[in-house]
């Protein structure tokens, strides 16, 4: 493919995934390149579209797929920056993949191969060199698979969490900066008192809304009830209690354009130190489901919004007991509280090598955890079977040449992501994105 070819595939592939949002919100979406284009790996974050539409084009391969492994719950955009820090149903500070807007189910590989290539650009912009990358390649690989044998041979109750009580290193302290963050220092970001009451504060990216629109977000919220883990019945009557709601519109990379409002609580008393903050956000058809070809997946969702909280709980043990889902004006929304208690792993803390694959390797052990995690020992009938059985059985069958075959993707499509982020400036900044 020439570089004109791949411009155009660039753009087409870009404009044709985020034209409807573009629509609405032009200048949401021209800081969201702008952001894209600051490096490779900004650019890696923002276009999972591209990645996708490569998976099932240029860098189609079997991947060690079968029936089984074809169909696993996949996490979806997982790459180096969406692990962190979240206090999880039961209480336990823990580190693991975070952030499942784009999860679905597919082929398994497809996630491997998106953190390993996110790997090759961390090592890059690091100047690390082509072998120190295929050793962090190789790592990730190895600890997934090594875990993934674990939970074979002791079952379910093998899965673990990175928690306060087992981790070491980077991690430990990203969990100890984690557990230092406060409700009340949340609230006092975010909120203001008023006549010995809390509100939302004004401020950037905070909007006040109409009469009609709260009561729309509040018939919204008390349909989410019904979604939680849990019934709303059991919790404390006061806990419930809408005392404020804004619209925040999305600023980040992912979210860009996206409308957002978040919902003051009472909390579980009426001291003001304990309400509590959740989000209604509007969900969006995740980029991998365009290539996934499966009726049964897709008829499984009543909407978006049913589709990440299903996703979520199903890839993640002992998830947000405020996690659910509703729909605002026919279109799905996932909820979910604004914990003072996620904090993203810094990479810009992690250099050198040593230090590198032991977060590395880390991390493949989560990645296994997940995938183990969703399938026929779940509350969720969608995967029926064991995944990890089904993943060891078709890499067994050469899993050097697994291994192998990961590590020559991070590297190309390491090379690729850095040529394709070049060619998106180029189009960016001469004004060729359709709809800019």
């Amino acid at each position: 493919m020439t570089a004109e070819e791949r411009s155009a595939q660039i753009a087409d592939v870009l404009s044709t995934e985020f034209a409807a949002l573009i629509a609405l919100d032009r200048a949401a979406f021209r800081r969201k390149f702008r952001k894209m284009a600051a490096s490779p790996f900004a650019f890696y974050r923002g276009s999972a579209c591209l990645f996708y539409a490569d998976m099932t084009g240029e860098f189609a391969a079997n991947d060690f797929l079968d029936e089984r492994t074809s169909r696993v719950w996949i996490h979806g955009d997982l790459h180096a920056e969406n692990f962190g820090t979240y206090m999880n149903g039961s209480g336990r500070l823990v580190f693991n993949v975070n952030d499942f807007d784009e999860a679905y189910v597919g082929p398994f590989s497809w996630d491997l191969k998106r953190l390993a290539a996110s790997v090759a650009l961390v090592g890059y912009a690091k100047a690390l060199s082509d072998k120190v990358i295929t050793e962090l390649v190789t790592r990730f690989a190895s600890a997934y698979l090594t875990e993934l044998r674990a939970i074979v041979a002791g079952g379910e109750e093998a899965i673990g969490s990175i928690t306060l009580d087992n981790a070491n290193g980077v991690l430990l302290r990203v969990l100890q900066r984690a557990r230092l963050n406060t409700r009340v220092e949340l609230l006092a970001q975010q909120t203001t008192l008023d006549n010995y009451e809390r509100r939302f504060a004004d401020g950037d990216g905070v909007f006040r809304i109409d009469e009609a629109t709260k009561q729309a977000v509040l018939g919204a919220f008390e349909q989410y009830l019904d979604t939680l883990p849990h019934p709303a019945s059991t919790l404390q009557s006061v806990a419930t209690q809408v005392k404020d709601v804004v619209l925040r519109k999305g600023v980040g990379i992912g979210s860009a354009g996206l409308p957002s409002y978040n919902l003051l609580l009472e909390g579980h008393t009426e001291a003001l130190e304990n309400d509590v903050v959740i989000y209604m956000k509007q969900a969006q058809v995740p980029a991998v489901a365009r290539h996934i070809d499966d009726a049964n997946v897709q008829g499984y969702f009543k909407h978006q919004g049913h589709r990440t909280v299903e996703s979520q709980r199903a890839l993640q043990a002992y998830a947000d007991h405020w996690l659910g889902y509703t729909e605002l004006n026919g279109i799905g929304q996932v909820v979910a509280e604004v914990s003072p208690y996620a904090a993203d792993l810094d990479w810009s803390d992690v250099n050198e090598p040593d230090e590198l694959a032991g977060v590395i390797g880390d991390l493949g052990r989560a990645v296994a955890r997940m995938h183990s995690v969703a399938d026929d020992e779940s509350d969720h009938d969608l995967v029926d079977f064991a995944t990890e059985e089904a993943i060891v059985a078709a890499v067994d069958k050469d899993e050097n040449g697994f291994v192998a075959h990961l590590v020559d993707f991070a590297h190309a499509y390491g090379a690729r992501t850095r040529q394709d982020h070049q060619i998106f400036v180029d189009l960016f900044r001469n004004d060729k994105m359709p709809g800019l």
